[in-house]
């Protein structure tokens, strides 16, 4: 069987760390690339995780690149309260990768470079802040549509945030990059919103049969996920707005899509943007659902998901 060919741009944290894994051992995926970018935590920290997970799981010959350590213009915004100062959960591990591991060539010029090496073979992954995939686009305006598909988890489709009152983190981080990638891209593009996500929670059941499999990435995801556990569970015994009960590994859900589209059971499709000015919605993503837009490239939101094959790639993650 052909294999897909990936590339994946992550902020790595905890959740990231689970969709890489995901990837990983997915024997239908060749990962090109990882390029970093700013988000769950610093640009620095975002390359050592990857590395630590590419480690664990064995694979260190994928090679990393880093990319954007701010927004297009200069901000930054971290979840350190979910994933820990270092991105995955304050665990430090004394033997990890160092950067040193790292390519010398930048994130954004090896995502060009990996595209043009294979027009129209490669999915983009995208689960953080699009800065880097906004940035391929403004060095090479032909870079969409030597892609695939384009993969994203971020954006919301009913104004509920989990940042602001109406924008959800990836998109928060970087407003300007995510119009970019929804208004400038001519390729295929999916989206795994911050709702999405949160519908289809797992049971806490389920998560601790997954972290307690007994290999060494089991051990690794029990290490990094106690912080973020805790602060899920917190959040779920105040009865917080955007937590409901169980477990959510957002970036999981873009990465399943792309290993296996029938993974989807139900989209929506329409045009997409992101509202740049709004005091209150600025970061939210915008769907066009009567097409004043008049987009011609309408995105796939996911809506469904078929839970069972879900947990599947879940477990085969930490296997």
């Amino acid at each position: 069987m052909e294999k897909k060919l990936l590339l994946i741009d992550v902020d790595c944290g905890v959740d990231d760390a689970q969709a890489m894994m995901m990837a990983l051992a997915a024997p239908n995926v060749q990962i090109l690339g990882v390029t970093c970018t700013h988000g769950n935590t610093e640009i620095e920290n975002v390359c050592k995780n990857v590395l630590r997970v590419l480690k664990v799981c064995q694979r260190t010959e994928i090679p990393v690149y880093q990319g954007a350590g701010t927004s297009l213009l200069g901000a930054q915004l971290n979840a350190d309260h979910y994933h820990g100062k270092d991105g995955l959960g304050d665990v430090p591990d004394p033997n990890a990768p160092g950067l040193e591991y790292l390519q010398a060539e930048h994130a954004v010029n090896a995502m060009i470079r990996i595209a043009t090496e294979h027009p129209g073979q490669v999915s983009l992954v995208a689960i953080g802040p699009l800065t880097n995939v906004a940035m391929a686009f403004k060095m090479d305006p032909t870079f969409p549509l030597k892609l695939r598909h384009l993969y994203i988890m971020g954006g919301n489709m009913e104004s509920r945030g989990n940042v602001t009152m109406c924008s959800e983190f990836n998109f928060a981080a970087d407003p300007e990059a995510a119009y970019i990638a929804l208004n400038r891209f001519a390729c295929p593009i999916y989206i795994a919103t911050w709702e999405y996500c949160l519908r289809h929670a797992l049971p806490w059941e389920f998560f601790k049969e997954w972290v307690n499999q007994g290999t060494e990435k089991a051990s690794l995801m029990k290490k990094i996920t106690a912080h973020s556990e805790k602060f899920a569970k917190d959040r779920q015994g105040n009865r917080e707005l955007y937590f409901g009960p169980g477990f959510v590994s957002c970036d999981s859900f873009a990465m399943a899509a792309a290993i296996d589209e029938s993974i989807v059971t139900e989209y929506i499709r329409c045009g997409v943007s992101v509202e740049l000015q709004g005091s209150v919605t600025r970061g939210m993503m915008i769907v066009d659902t009567v097409n004043l837009l008049q987009k011609q490239n309408k995105a796939f939101i996911m809506t469904k998901c078929d839970i069972e094959k879900f947990k599947q790639l879940m477990m085969s993650a930490l296997k």
